[in-house]
């Protein structure tokens, strides 16, 4: 929610809280009656990631801020500011639904298709590192052996779950990677290390923020050209914030340089010709009339191309593929996945008659909550249902999105949904709101449990308890992402300096548009212009993948555009810092600094992940303790 309120960007976080759930459980394993191995790992993270990404799913970060934006020129009543009562019975009518789309698409994509879902796929090797297990992908033929007779252990057998080592493959190919106890110990002990001292790090400085409120806002370019030109007043400057460069080593170098691109073109360029050209003359920090607002256009024309574009290239291969074009090579590959891959017993499986009970039961009850909460004649129960609908075939394209890129395309997928429900409701700025709302929420739990699916096929754990674990999850976190909306509500001016919510303006802004709203002058040449030069780059990448390395991503591109640059700056630090990182890891020794040896050679690569999930982790505990501190008014300076 933190996160998210400010940036609009949320990470899965499988990674950290694979590791978090490692660490807190390790020291009471001797005490466990059932050990925690690693297919307990996974329902952990299965179910940590649905509590947490509720933010997103049910739209606290993005389409319930927008209603709370609206005026009287886009709603008759004004701004809808939903009470306690009414988040929680709309975050129950979109928390399920995309959990049931999800469950037939598993053997589809993951079993037959193998698509990669590369966070999913690191997760499990994540998993695998900490329980000193060979890394699951390693294998050739992965053959699950069954054993005394052919059953499987189940996820909470009476046996010990380290007892999953006598279900890999026995394949030769096969390399045992697991390091002496001893070793392994010690390697564990750097990370642990690593990971209370970043804690401790970003914690303090969240906390120095609330009293010394400047750190927040460095004017280092300022500062750098001696005041001679005012850079903060064009927005620039930097957030000195641990958790943005742990969010950078996350990203990667290559996502966070291309939000540095839409930053220096977004807010460096463009941003100071529309101002100076009188196309956006109030403050620049102005969503109306700003340039704040007037680049926000420009970003949402490139988001929606990219994910369209993407969209519409994983459908026509869908299409190929059923239409039989390519009917040898998918022979070929059936032939393989049945020889190699080994599903899960039936009864470890999801039965169909609750997924199609789910399905029915959580539309249905989706379209009567929807009802409760804004009335009949907003969005009437036909168009909750057609939402629905649209959202499963939207969630079908972006879980393929995902499998096949690691990005799952909801923000597009949102705006997809708005641009229909415009045609088919024209008008209702607040109806497309909630149409785009349920579609986004069906895509992301789709999205999130097929990521965590995949983990556990690689890993051999049950995907009725992974499930269970998603189900569990969505429901808790109905109230708790609930709760916390409403503390940061009433602490917080949302949106304010310290909470901004680009995503809910980009979100209000597509619906008024799609509704006939005229756009701000001079935008609608730059917003055709960006979206076909990042249609053209979508079309390069799928002809020429490895000789389009260089060209930017087009979604971290929008976000660099419409987030402040202080929001991109502390992450371009992160990407930079895991890049030089993993290639100090992979120089020979003699030609590393003495005092990163034992952290570089022990400890490795995953050493940077287990830094930046001690940042993220700091600051978003200590977020609360600031929200407290300001809720009992504690003076600051």
């Amino acid at each position: 929610m933190y996160f998210g309120l400010q940036t609009g960007w949320i990470s899965m976080m499988s990674l950290q809280s694979s590791l978090l759930g490692f660490a807190l459980f390790k020291p009471f394993q001797r005490g466990l009656k059932h050990k925690f191995g690693p297919i307990e790992n996974v329902v952990l993270q299965t179910t940590a990631v649905a509590t947490a990404t509720m933010p997103l799913a049910a739209g606290f970060v993005g389409v319930i801020p927008a209603m709370e934006l609206m005026t009287p020129n886009d709603n008759p009543r004004g701004a809808v500011v939903l009470n306690c009562g009414q988040l929680i019975l709309w975050s129950l009518a979109v928390a399920f639904f995309g959990v049931f789309f999800a469950i037939p698409l598993r053997k589809q994509t993951i079993i037959r298709e193998k698509l990669r879902f590369p966070s999913g796929t690191a997760t499990a090797q994540m998993i695998s590192l900490l329980h000193e297990q060979p890394d699951p992908t390693a294998t050739t033929v992965r053959q699950r052996v069954r054993t005394g007779g052919g059953e499987r252990q189940r996820l909470l057998d009476d046996q010990d779950s380290s007892s999953y080592a006598s279900t890999r493959s026995s394949d030769e190919s096969v390399r045992e990677v697991a390091a002496p106890k001893e070793d392994f110990e010690r390697v564990w002990a750097l990370k642990l290390r690593g990971l209370f001292a970043s804690f401790s790090i970003s914690s303090l400085y969240t906390l120095s923020t609330y009293f010394f409120p400047i750190i927040n806002a460095l004017p280092i370019f300022n500062w750098l050209t001696f005041n001679m030109i005012d850079f903060q007043a064009w927005e620039w400057y930097f957030t000195p914030s641990f958790s943005y460069i742990g969010q950078g080593i996350i990203m990667g170098l290559p996502t966070t340089l291309s939000m540095l691109l839409g930053c220096v073109v977004g807010w460096g360029i463009l941003s100071p010709l529309a101002h100076h050209a009188g196309w956006a003359p109030g403050p620049v920090d102005d969503w109306k009339d700003g340039s704040k607002g007037w680049i926000l256009w420009i970003s949402l024309g490139v988001m929606i191309a990219e994910s369209c574009v993407s969209l519409l290239v994983v459908l026509m291969r869908a299409i190929v593929k059923t239409c039989g074009h390519q009917q040898v090579r998918q022979e070929e590959e059936q032939t393989v996945v049945e020889q190699d891959e080994v599903d899960e017993p039936p009864e470890e499986q999801v039965p169909h008659i609750v997924t199609i009970l789910g399905l029915i039961l959580s539309t249905l009850s989706c379209i009567y909550l929807v009802n409760v909460v804004f009335g009949p004649d907003v969005l009437p129960k036909t168009m909750t249902l057609l939402a629905v609908a649209v959202a499963m075939f939207l969630s079908i394209l972006g879980v393929r999105a995902l499998g096949e890129t690691d990005l799952n395309p909801v923000s597009g997928i949102g705006k997809i949904s708005q641009v229909f429900f415009a045609g088919v409701m024209p008008g209702s700025i607040l109806a497309n709101l909630i149409a785009g709302g349920i579609a986004e929420a069906g895509a992301q739990q789709a999205g999130d449990l097929m990521q965590d699916l995949k983990t556990g096929h690689l890993l051999g754990a049950s995907p009725k308890a992974q499930f269970y674990g998603q189900m569990i999850g969505s429901f808790a976190s109905v109230f708790i992402a609930s709760g916390a909306y409403l503390l940061y509500r009433t602490v917080y001016t949302i949106p304010g300096p310290e909470f901004p919510v680009p995503t809910a303006q980009v979100w209000l802004d597509m619906s008024r548009l799609v509704n006939g709203h005229p756009l701000p002058p001079h935008v609608s040449e730059f917003v055709y212009a960006f979206a076909l030069l990042f249609t053209v780059f979508v079309l390069l990448k799928e002809l020429y993948p490895s000789k389009t390395r260089l060209i930017p991503q087009g979604i971290a591109f929008a976000i660099g555009m419409y987030n402040p640059p202080n929001f991109t700056l502390a992450r371009v630090i992160g990407g930079l810092a895991v890049y030089y990182w993993n290639k100090a890891c992979d120089a020979p020794s003699d030609n590393n600094v003495s005092w990163i040896e034992p952290y570089r050679s022990v400890a490795g690569k995953v050493f940077i992940v287990v830094i930046a999930s001690g940042f993220v982790l700091g600051e978003g505990t200590f977020a609360i303790v600031n929200m407290t501190m300001r809720a009992l008014n504690v003076p600051h300076f």
